[in-house]
């Protein structure tokens, strides 16, 4: 993060305090500090971005995102749902919103880099000159699994400064500091479902009923009926409104058929995935090859598993689990890091089986 030069650096801005803090660091190193606050939609608060520039004493230009983000992530959230799938919004948004604008815009005006207040850090490769995304020190607040779609020229502009930092100790100094945003809530849900009510979104949004079809058991047998394909993940066990006199799990939802799949505990875990939509960041299309070994992370919150490399056809891939995992789930992210522990991402790709 060092300065050269007076570098200038454009930093998203949310209003939030590890936004605010990464853009205080950069002007303590002496760079030309910009900011820049997204409107994704009416609800956007501009308010606290425009406070946190102010206190921070940059200038905040408003950039108007409201239809990139609900073509790229709004629209795609339900329909992934209506096809039985479970997504991660925030994937999308980094890719073709959040990142993808701050740095159409820097690059505009002629600002060398961009940053973001995202836990993680951006890495060079020495000897292939690919960019890449490590994880952070602190895996509880790490947030490289988010990232992983960003392509190289996004990476070659971006950089993390609070990869190394201590979150307690981040919104202490920014109280001392006299910040606003050291007293911002962490925001735990997805930005446009405040409240987490995600069904009534989908079903407004696509302006479609989901019909109730048949629950089926491990054979293929019908055991009840199901109240719609939205109001089911893979991995789920409450709430099913079904009972079979044993515990069951939702294992598999097929759009197709309006089914939704269950089995008896320990057929939840799955033995290896498949994903497609391949990117590849620190790892070159051309080095991926059968018999990789490798480590991967099928959602957020999950510890990094190992596996290898089992089957490559085209932008679609397949590993094998040293151990099954819970609930691997279509329309998640798969996101695979190096093998020997240094949480570097090679690539990653969207699950679909």
């Amino acid at each position: 993060m060092e300065n050269q030069n007076g570098s200038s650096i454009l930093v998203g801005m949310s209003g939030g305090l590890d936004s605010t803090y990464a853009a205080y660091r950069y002007k303590e190193q002496g760079f030309l500090v910009y900011g820049a606050v997204l409107r994704m939609s009416d609800e956007t608060d501009i308010a606290a971005a425009q406070t946190a520039a102010d206190q921070v004493g940059i200038p905040l230009e408003i950039i108007d995102a409201k239809e990139a983000f609900d073509r790229h992530v709004k629209q795609y959230f339900a329909d992934a749902y209506a096809m039985g799938q479970t997504p991660n919004p925030c994937v999308e948004c980094n890719r073709y919103v959040k990142v993808a604008m701050l740095c159409e815009r820097a690059a505009a005006l002629g600002i060398e880099r961009v940053s973001t207040g995202h836990y993680a850090r951006i890495l060079r490769d020495d000897n292939s000159g690919r960019y890449f995304v490590r994880a952070a020190d602190d895996k509880k607040k790490d947030q490289s699994y988010v990232l992983w779609q960003l392509p190289q020229w996004m990476l070659a502009m971006l950089d993390l400064p609070m990869a190394e930092l201590d979150k307690a100790e981040v919104r202490s100094h920014a109280a001392e500091l006299g910040f606003n945003a050291a007293s911002a809530k962490e925001s735990q849900d997805i930005c446009f479902l405040p409240n987490g009510g995600y069904i009534p979104f989908v079903v407004e949004r696509l302006g479609t009923p989901f019909p109730p079809g048949d629950f089926l058991d491990e054979n293929g047998r019908v055991v009840g009926r199901h109240e719609g394909i939205i109001r089911y993940t893979v991995g789920q066990r409450k709430g099913l409104g079904i009972a079979l006199g044993h515990p069951v799990f939702v294992t598999k939802i097929d759009a197709v058929s309006n089914t939704v799949h269950l089995a008896p505990a320990g057929m939840e875990f799955g033995g290896g995935c498949t994903v497609e939509a391949l990117n590849f960041q620190k790892l070159s299309p051309e080095d991926l090859h059968v018999g990789m070994a490798v480590r991967v992370k099928i959602r957020y919150a999950a510890p990094a598993a190992r596996a290898v490399v089992t089957e490559i056809d085209g932008d679609r891939m397949t590993v094998r689990f040293d151990k099954p995992q819970r609930a691997v789930t279509p329309g998640q992210s798969a996101v695979f890091y190096d093998a020997d522990g240094m949480d570097d991402i090679l690539f990653g790709g969207r699950i679909v089986g």
